[in-house]
């Protein structure tokens, strides 16, 4: 079936879907969207005056469904937003919030794309030196794991990075935790706690409930969160819990690879009974790290404060004399696991930093090709 086709008519099942069963329905007030805090001070009525206000709800390769005060329709972007935008990070993404102008009842034109207070990216795969962006506008993320297949400390602190990095508040969640005892969530909890101190961590069962309700109580109503983490760990169930009825498709691990299956294949806003905002993303076993530092810094905050007392300003705390994190190894004050990972990272960020700045030389050399051949043209007219 053509790809446009299918998306039209999934759109429009999908639109009659929420109309009629949605969690959000018609919303007659905009901070039920998340119009509310960080973004609402960002722009002004007069930045869209004439125009509407949206958010984009759902993302279909380069499809959107988009959710205003007057209704949900399927939207795509003017050619001009198409030709202007010099990467991915140009175009829409689950989050947006956007100007719009309807074009009949059910379909819409996106025009602009409003400015965002947070962004949550990876390296895009298989894409020399580009960034995807997985949803904007996010207020907290949780970064999931269970105590099963994908438990590991290196891929939390991963994660941490990525959204401290992203501007986004992270909480940290423990689940499945009814395949293991009460003295081993005990021993979980407390490894990730020395590990990783102060980040909200919670503990979740889904067959007994244990950290439902403090997991509910946490979200704050007319926020935005995400659940990030590995397929198979839970993300999709927890989604449904707390929505109260299945809206998002579940499976097991396989046997055969002890791995999770993709379940989630785009990324889509809900809104939750208690108010509260949530964007399903795709499974993701590993988040390669963009070119933004910030993020491993406020990850690894000793070191960066360790950092600053070394003897070298350039300091890679691999061999230098004088360098106060290799003297922290040695006198046990940080972990030889917190240190691999940390220098990993930080191989990672600097690796794609190089990458992005080889890119962008490409481009600009292209770019100068293109104008040369250009300009010659237009004289031999």
């Amino acid at each position: 079936m053509n790809s446009l086709l299918f998306f039209s008519l999934h759109s429009k099942i999908f639109l009659i879907f929420l109309k009629f069963y949605g969690p959000s329905g018609l919303i007659t007030n905009m901070k039920y969207l998340g119009f509310t805090g960080r973004f609402s001070e960002l722009i002004k009525h007069d930045d869209y005056a004439g125009y509407d206000l949206a958010r984009v709800i759902v993302e279909h390769k380069e499809r959107y469904t988009v959710q205003s005060d007057s209704g949900i329709y399927i939207a795509e972007i003017t050619g001009n937003l198409r030709y202007t935008a010099k990467s991915r990070l140009d175009f829409p993404a689950v989050g947006d919030w956007v100007k719009i102008t309807m074009m009949d009842a059910e379909n819409a034109i996106i025009l602009s794309i409003f400015p965002r207070f947070s962004m949550l990216e990876r390296q895009a795969i298989g894409k020399f030196g580009e960034i995807q962006v997985i949803a904007s506008n996010i207020d907290y993320a949780f970064i999931v794991q269970s105590v099963g297949h994908d438990y590991n400390l290196n891929r939390f602190e991963r994660y941490l990075a990525i959204c401290y990095s992203a501007n986004i508040q992270p909480i940290l969640i423990l689940s499945k935790t009814d395949l293991i005892n009460n003295e081993e969530i005990k021993l979980h909890l407390k490894e990730i706690n020395d590990r990783i101190p102060g980040v909200l961590l919670l503990p979740y069962s889904i067959e007994n409930e244990a950290g439902f309700k403090a997991l509910n109580d946490t979200m704050e109503a007319y926020k935005t969160y995400c659940f990030i983490g590995s397929s198979g760990v839970g993300k999709s169930t927890i989604v449904n819990r707390l929505m109260g009825r299945e809206v998002l498709r579940t499976e097991a691990i396989s046997e055969h690879t002890n791995k999770g299956r993709h379940t989630t294949s785009h990324r889509e806003l809900i809104i939750l009974p208690n108010e509260s905002i949530v964007i399903d993303t795709p499974g993701m076993r590993e988040i390669g790290m963009t070119d933004n530092p910030e993020g491993i810094d406020r990850t690894y905050e000793s070191i960066a404060e360790l950092s600053k007392t070394c003897k070298f300003s350039d300091c890679t705390h691999i061999h230098e004399k004088g360098c106060s994190v290799l003297k922290a190894l040695d006198e046990g004050e940080i972990t030889e696991n917190t240190y691999n990972n940390y220098q990993k990272l930080k191989r990672e960020q600097i690796h794609f930093s190089s990458t992005v700045h080889e890119k962008r030389q490409k481009d600009k050399e292209f770019g100068k090709i293109i104008k040369a051949v250009l300009k010659e043209q237009s004289k031999n007219k």
